[in-house]
C-alpha cells in the first residue's frame, strides 16, 4: 500500500517529522489493515526496538495520526487514522473484538449510534466496540 513518499507526506500532513522509523511504523499500521497491539507491531517490525515503536505511536496519537482502541483484552491497539486534520479526529467508526482469536476489526460500513452527552459534558472521543466471535472463528 503506497511508497515511502506517501507515508512521509501523511506524517507531514499531521505535523510529524517523517523519520525513517516513523515511516516504517506508519507503513506497518497501514499494511496491517486492522488495529494492532504494541506486541504485534513489535513482531512485525524487527528493525525497531519496542521503545522506538512506542515513542512513534505516542507521537502519532498526539497528532491524531492513530486511534488508540481499548478492545477489552486489557491492552491497547493502534490503528492508522484516516482523519483529514492534525488537531481533530473525523475518522470515528465501529470496531469488533473477537473473543476467540483476539483480533480487532474495523467496521467502517456500520453506522455509528448517535449518543448525546448530558449538558455540560464535552466529548473529545469515543470508543465503539462490539465483542463476539468473528466469521473466521465461527467456521
Amino acid at each position: 500500500m503506497g511508497n515511502q513518499e506517501h507515508y512521509a507526506e501523511l506524517l507531514e500532513k499531521h505535523g510529524v517529522k517523517p523519520t525513517a522509523n516513523r515511516i516504517v511504523v506508519a507503513r506497518a499500521l497501514a499494511e496491517a489493515g486492522r488495529p494492532m497491539s504494541l506486541t504485534e507491531l513489535e513482531y512485525k517490525i524487527l528493525s525497531i526496538d519496542k521503545s522506538g515503536v512506542f515513542r512513534a505511536l505516542t507521537l502519532f496519537r498526539d497528532h491524531h495520526l492513530v486511534h488508540v482502541i481499548e478492545d477489552g483484552s486489557g491492552g491497547a491497539r493502534y490503528e492508522l487514522c484516516h482523519s483529514h486534520h492534525d488537531d481533530a479526529d473525523d475518522d470515528l467508526h465501529l470496531h469488533f473484538y473477537c473473543e476467540h482469536c483476539h483480533r480487532t476489526f474495523c467496521l467502517t460500513d456500520v453506522p455509528l449510534p448517535q449518543v448525546a452527552a448530558p449538558e455540560g459534558f464535552q466529548v473529545t472521543g469515543a470508543n465503539y466496540m462490539l465483542k463476539g466471535i468473528c466469521p473466521d472463528c465461527q467456521d
